[in-house]
């Protein structure tokens, strides 16, 4: 069987490009097609595979302005021919699943979210930012297109995966397709406990739009909080002129000191709605607490010491990983995403605690361990491949 796979973009390790790195160690002979591909700014694991960038890639500068370029990825995503392929698999939370290929070949697409840059995210990223923006004027002009285009896509999919039980609510509502639920894995066994922490908060972020940094530098402002973040983006220059004195930029920062900023910080802010978010389980497999927003991934994987009354969206039944939660708290929530509720939250968490319980947070991160997301993601993908092949092509 001939495997091949599609990613964005390979310009730098998140959340997407670890799914793609386990998706690499299933099929190690898979080549990747990508947009862009900036050579060392992923893992040894998908660089040792060939990678096969769009003719864009040999643009001048493109690799830090391709976001300019949006509303030509879905002609140029299509370019990629796979007629040679049995199996392609799609990571895509921008154009990715939007390749075509043909009738005899099976494409399953793991969907972090649908294009957020059209859908539910336009305003985080384009309204707000002035009427004479270029990519708010640009984005006014491409957006129905792109809309269009996302949803016909569709057609050339075979089988929709997607991140979180959240992601897949909106591929029902936007997409009109079912998916199933294979969560991100997180490398929980190189992360160990530790029950001491310096005093500090952290955040682990990109700097886009829709992390609201800002939000928790507002409030480190305020509070005179010792944050901590690491992580780097297009919001850089902006975040770096309203901080504080209480606020640190780490920039970049590789795994393992990663890690070791994860153990030594007292908990982790998480302001974002999110997809599904790894950042909280990296932080909860050391034993540390997240104050997160209340909405989102974030429902999925945290256990509220705060759950929102009357609300049954914190009690997530996690059907891939078990039961349910267990009733320990790993975090506490802000239901909005506002300074004050921010602030009130991190009242909440300092006044309980010794409610954390570091070996119990450790604990509950073991069932999103890497292992298990590869065992599940080549049982559906596999179970996937062998419906297609027995029905034939319409």
């Amino acid at each position: 069987m001939k495997v091949a796979l599609v990613h964005d973009w390979l310009t730098g390790m998140r959340g997407g490009e670890r799914c793609l790195e386990a998706l690499c160690e299933l099929f190690p002979d898979a080549p990747i097609y990508t947009l862009f591909h900036v050579k060392g700014s992923v893992s040894e694991t998908i660089e040792r595979h060939r990678i096969i960038p769009s003719f864009l890639n040999r643009i001048p500068c493109v690799k830090s302005r391709y976001r300019y370029l949006l509303p030509f990825f879905p002609s140029v995503i299509q370019r990629f021919e796979f007629h040679q392929y049995d199996l392609v698999v799609s990571s895509s939370h921008c154009v990715a699943k939007g390749i075509r290929v043909p009738r005899e070949t099976c494409h399953i697409s793991y969907v972090h979210t649908p294009m957020r840059y059209i859908w539910d995210g336009f305003d985080t990223y384009f309204v707000n930012t002035g009427f004479w923006n270029f990519g708010r004027l640009g984005m006014g002009l491409f957006r129905a297109r792109l809309q269009q285009w996302d949803v016909e896509s569709n057609a050339h999919v075979s089988c929709f995966i997607a991140n979180s039980h959240n992601v897949a609510g909106r591929i029902a509502r936007q997409y009109g397709r079912r998916a199933c639920v294979v969560y991100p894995p997180v490398d929980w066994q190189t992360f160990h406990v530790s029950p001491r922490h310096e005093g500090f908060y952290l955040m682990v972020t990109a700097f886009a739009p829709y992390k609201k940094v800002d939000l928790a530098i507002a409030v480190a402002n305020e509070l005179g909080l010792p944050l901590k973040i690491i992580g780097q983006g297009q919001d850089e220059k902006r975040l770096r002129g309203m901080a504080g004195p209480s606020v640190e930029f780490l920039g970049w920062q590789p795994d393992y000191r990663v890690r070791d900023f994860y153990s030594r910080c007292l908990a982790i802010l998480f302001p974002g709605e999110e997809d599904f978010g790894i950042v909280p389980l990296e932080a909860m497999a050391t034993g540390k607490p997240v104050i997160a927003y209340g909405k989102g991934g974030a429902l999925e994987t945290i256990v509220p010491l705060n759950p929102l009354p009357k609300q049954g969206e914190n009690h997530v039944v996690r059907g891939d990983h078990g039961s349910g939660f267990p009733s320990i708290p790993t975090g506490v929530f802000h239901y909005e995403q506002s300074v004050q509720a921010i602030i009130e939250a991190i009242q909440l968490f300092t006044q309980h605690l010794t409610d954390f319980n570091p070996d119990a947070i450790r604990a509950h991160v073991e069932s999103f361990d890497r292992s298990y997301f590869k065992q599940r993601m080549q049982q559906v993908i596999m179970s996937r491949y062998r419906e297609f092949r027995h029905t034939p092509p319409c």
